[in-house]
């Protein structure tokens, strides 16, 4: 059976009833069947690492882990349980130890941000146990897309995710033509890639091919997060990034376009299952005046938790231009633009829709 308003799988054959053998569905109901699967996708996920250190400070208060790295970018947990950081000002990927916070240097010779923009070394993902690189802005002769790192720790280009980009423009309007690529995620064995600036969100295999997944308005998608054939969207929203902007939204390959499952979140970079639900990073206030792609003013981000209502609620405040979260167990990993990673513990209170 499929109903015409909610089809779990898009397909035709099963969805008969829906024009054109597109499936029909209300923003809403699929914000229910979202969120009716989250809270069985969190308790697997948050069972299946290893688990998070002990921390004496108290849920909700941030703590300092690590310092002195070269700027900070995405993040990704590793197949050893080790959080894996970028470094977009020297184009190296670190790898710290969860528990002690000791930092050594897992990848490095990838191609640095062009002095001034927002580029460099963006994100890391492991397929299997191989790390792929997500870079983004930087000289004309390097590649700007997908790199993967081998056993001898040589980075290798895969995909020109730029170059494809210039040969293959998006309709919403645009100025850098090979786009701004933001975050990467593993997804059936491939990659998902969010170009915040193209507006769109790519899928990209570890052979080099390329293809459009998702064309967006002009929402600005950065992080993604997924469960089963879901893809989470943050979206921080155009310029001045108000908080009725930054949303998280929902889609799945094959649909037309996205349900909104959670907002009122400031300049949103990031999104991740956690403990009992939904979080999202906001980087905070965005100061007008700035140009476009500049970072929220500091000491404003905050983490924050969807409730069942919709509405993201802050967990952790006063977070110093974040830029990506993990989240193993009761613990998120907080990655800052100044090259900080700080723990934020997520205690039984906020359980979901507290």
């Amino acid at each position: 059976m499929c109903d015409a308003n909610v089809c779990a799988e898009p397909d035709p054959q099963q969805c008969n009833d829906a024009p054109m053998g597109v499936p029909v569905r209300t923003p809403h109901r699929l914000t229910a069947l979202v969120l009716s699967t989250l809270l069985a996708a969190t308790t697997a996920a948050t069972t299946a690492v290893a688990s998070s250190p002990r921390s004496g400070h108290d849920p909700g208060d941030p703590s300092l882990l690590v310092t002195g790295l070269s700027g900070g970018g995405g993040s990704t947990i590793g197949p050893d349980g080790a959080l894996y950081v970028t470094e977009p000002e020297t184009g190296e990927v670190s790898r710290v130890d969860r528990r002690t916070g000791e930092v050594s240097t897992f990848a490095s010779g990838l191609p640095e941000r062009v002095l001034g923009t927002p580029g460099g070394a963006l994100d890391v993902a492991f397929l299997g146990r191989t790390a792929y690189v997500l870079v983004t802005l930087v000289e004309p002769d390097d590649a700007s897309g997908l790199y993967r790192v081998d056993r001898s720790g040589a980075v290798v280009p895969v995909a020109d995710i730029g170059a494809w980009s210039v040969a293959n423009p998006p309709d919403t309007d645009f100025f850098v033509p090979t786009g701004v690529q933001f975050a990467l995620e593993a997804h059936r064995g491939g990659f998902l890639v969010t170009d915040g600036h193209h507006n769109r969100v790519l899928r990209v295999t570890p052979r080099g091919s390329i293809s459009e997944l998702i064309a967006l308005d002009n929402v600005v998608p950065t992080g993604l997060e997924t469960f089963g054939r879901t893809v989470l969207v943050a979206q921080a929203g155009p310029v001045p990034h108000l908080p009725e902007d930054g949303k998280v939204v929902a889609f799945r390959p094959g649909w037309p376009d996205t349900a909104e499952i959670a907002s009122g979140g400031r300049l949103l970079v990031d999104v991740e299952l956690g403990r009992g639900g939904l979080y999202a990073l906001s980087q905070g206030v965005f100061d007008p005046v700035n140009p476009e792609g500049s970072p929220a003013e500091p000491g404003t981000g905050q983490l924050m938790k969807a409730g069942w209502d919709g509405t993201l609620r802050p967990v952790a405040d006063g977070l110093d231009q974040p830029t990506s979260v993990e989240i193993v167990r009761g613990t998120a990993y907080v990655v800052t633009l100044g090259g900080e990673v700080w723990t934020v513990r997520l205690g039984h209170g906020h359980g979901w829709g507290r």
